[in-house]
């Protein structure tokens, strides 16, 4: 018997295909290209020499200077860090991992403020940390350093959730190949799997920046967002609307928009990197 599938025609294949993808395109473009095709219309408007006198405004270049020098750092720490935790749930076995395990997903769960008073509470001056580094002078929250900490906790989730899928995905007979031939276990983790998993712990480094440059809710509880100290450019935009200054906040925006949009074609290069250097 013919299946049904078959005998549509050429028209009626081509009708039934392109209702998904009508959808597809059209709620896409709705919810994501019109934003930003916008915030570039409205951009446009200003002339480049008033848009680039805007986004080089001192404050703005401090804004700047903290956010993406906060966002890298913390990306690159929670890439060692979150290739660690991606490893040992992936490849231990211990008790509690299981809850572990949904513990890093916390950053996600949580609202943006609820995680800065999250971190507040624990980094504060009285806090359940911070009130033991307290005597030596050290102060974290309302600092550059509160800015730092909401950062890592923020882009942590992405290395660890892009690292285990490759981790999981690797076929341990390469490795016991390697062993069998007298590779030792750093040998074989240097040469043999961290050159696998290279691609993917770049792209969840850039994946955390690209989500750290434009936190809010959490770094606005536990900095002071005070300008030329640990001012960032996302709190910079929403002091700049309370001013009704709308063309401020389209211009530092539209820095932020253009960075984004670098990032997603990093993590897209990265993502065909470790396809070409995948091993099965």
């Amino acid at each position: 018997m013919a299946n049904p599938q078959l005998s549509l025609s050429p028209s009626q294949a081509l009708k039934k295909v392109s209702i998904p993808w009508v959808i597809t395109i059209s709620y896409l473009v709705v919810l994501l290209v019109l934003p930003a095709a916008a915030l570039f219309a409205k951009s446009l408007t200003l002339g480049f020499a008033e848009f680039w006198r805007i986004a080089t405004l001192p404050i703005s270049l401090s804004a700047y200077q903290v956010t993406f020098f906060t966002s890298l750092i913390a990306g690159l720490i929670d890439g060692v860090f979150g290739t660690i935790i991606a490893w040992v749930l992936v490849r231990y076995r211990f008790p509690g991992k299981k809850i572990v395990d949904a513990c890093v997903d916390l950053p996600f769960a949580l609202p943006t403020s609820v995680a800065g008073l999250v971190l507040a509470t624990v980094y504060s001056d009285n806090g359940w940390i911070c009130q033991f580094f307290a005597p030596f002078g050290i102060k974290i929250s309302f600092t550059i350093l509160g800015v730092f900490v909401a950062m890592l906790f923020i882009a942590l989730p992405f290395v660890v959730r892009t690292l285990q899928p490759v981790l999981q995905e690797m076929e341990k007979e390469v490795e016991e190949a390697a062993l069998s031939l007298g590779a030792s276990s750093w040998q074989i983790f240097w040469l043999v799997i961290f050159p696998t998993i290279l691609p993917a712990i770049l792209t969840g480094v850039a994946l955390g920046f690209a989500r750290a440059i434009g936190e809010y809710g959490s770094v606005v509880i536990i900095s002071s967002n005070i300008p030329f100290k640990d001012l960032i450019a996302p709190v910079l935009i929403f002091q700049r609307l309370e001013e009704y200054d709308y063309t401020g906040a389209t211009v530092i925006g539209m820095v932020l928009l253009l960075v984004s949009l670098l990032m997603l074609v990093v993590i897209n290069f990265l993502q065909q990197w470790g396809q070409k250097y995948k091993i099965k």
